[in-house]
């Protein structure tokens, strides 16, 4: 077996990693907390209410999260099409972990901004 393919299988194998690496992004855990307090949300509302994500990175995380199941896409037959937007029941269980781990990084932002500073100064 090549390194690259005992690698690809051991990542495949690690549930924390494969997930992880799927939504835990730069932009994934924003789009899962911006959908789940709206509830369902159009594409363009989504984009208005994160204005620093471009339209091929947000397309592209909101395919990542389809993909997994975490978010679900409903596409109405009317003209223009009309898309919209929601938490997946796995999506939806997953936000309690999201919620937490954004309330500890807002709590803890300004210790880490210290010491990274700190360290910087080194």
């Amino acid at each position: 077996m090549l390194k690259k393919d005992l690698q690809n299988s051991m990542f495949e194998m690690c549930p924390v990693r494969n997930v992880i690496a799927r939504f835990g992004n730069k932009w994934g855990f924003l789009v899962m907390l911006v959908i789940g307090e709206h509830g369902t949300i159009r594409f363009n509302e989504l984009s208005r209410a994160i204005p620093d994500i471009s339209t091929r990175v947000l397309s592209g995380t909101l395919r990542t999260l389809e993909a997994d199941d975490l978010v679900e896409r409903k596409v109405y037959p009317e003209i223009p099409p009309r898309v919209e937007y929601s938490l997946s029941p796995i999506g939806k269980e997953l936000m309690p972990i999201v919620q937490e781990l954004t309330a500890w990084a807002t709590k803890n932002l300004p210790t880490i901004i210290k010491h990274r500073k700190k360290y910087e100064e080194k």
